[in-house]
């Protein structure tokens, strides 16, 4: 795992950088909207993206939205873009990963709707299912609190790993009660993840990330989340003094339309599901 650590410090180092940007023009007040221009929405690029590019092309026009999509790889510098007020809104995250962001790096943002779900899946490039992880296996999850806590609790929910009484949506490794297989672990950056599967024996991905990396959730996870009473909503975000803008009540209706959920269900195949 050393090579993965090695790369992968790498490729945190230049997200942080990236994240940090901006810091010192960030104004204390936002400029008044003009809500004649294009509203300026941050997402990753699969399915978030994707859906947006279906919505700017098929029904923003038709509802007099000008709709301007700019991509991110990453789940840090989004959220760092819409408190600089380089974009008007975000779609990328879940809501806890949003209450964990805030509270991290000290802002407020507000969830505006919930657009859909991406079950996380655990993933190998070197066994074929959960009953030929071999002992001592190496497992890539990711490293941010949100996303490493929905990993652990996807491992214990079959029974690959036992969680603490109580451990939940903080777990971390320090939560692990029992590890019969003795798995190890190498806490990466999410979207880094699919490129552990070179290296490591299993790695635990983002839904976004593995539709990214060619992988089909449906067929190629060992295990898939539970869609069933899922929290992790998918969701569109913007700051609380942007709530009213009525760009943002348009896109939010586009967003949750049948013609969306139609999108959804046609081009993701059960990988990605409409939460509404």
């Amino acid at each position: 795992m050393r090579r993965i650590a090695l790369a992968l410090a790498a490729a945190t180092l230049a997200v942080g950088v990236a994240a940090c940007g901006g810091d010192d023009q960030q104004s204390s007040a936002a400029a008044p909207k003009d809500t004649s221009k294009p509203l300026v929405v941050g997402a990753s690029p699969v399915p978030h993206a994707e859906i947006l590019d279906y919505i700017a092309k098929n029904l923003a026009p038709k509802a007099g939205l000008k709709l301007e999509v700019k991509e991110f790889t990453d789940y840090v510098v989004p959220n760092t873009a819409l408190v600089d007020h380089q974009l008007d809104a975000n779609y990328f995250q879940t809501p806890a990963y949003l209450s964990d962001q805030e509270k991290a790096r000290g802002f407020k943002a507000v969830s505006i709707v919930g657009v859909h779900i991406e079950p996380l899946g655990l993933y190998s490039h070197k066994v074929k299912d959960l009953a030929s992880i071999p002992q001592g296996a190496q497992v890539a999850i990711p490293n941010d609190a949100t996303n490493e806590a929905r990993a652990l609790r996807l491992l214990a929910a079959n029974q690959l790993i036992t969680l603490k009484d109580g451990a939940g949506e903080t777990a971390t490794v320090r939560d692990i009660a029992a590890n019969p297989k003795d798995l190890k672990f190498a806490e990466v950056e999410a979207a880094q993840t699919p490129r552990a599967l070179d290296d490591a024996d299993l790695a635990v991905i983002n839904g976004n990330y593995a539709l990214e990396a060619k992988l089909t959730p449906s067929k190629d996870a060992l295990a898939l989340e539970s869609a069933q009473n899922n929290p992790n909503q998918n969701i569109l975000v913007t700051l609380p003094e942007e709530r009213d803008d009525p760009r943002v009540k348009t896109l939010a209706k586009l967003l949750t339309s049948p013609e969306v959920k139609r999108f959804i269900d046609q081009k993701y195949q059960g990988a990605v599901l409409p939460a509404f």
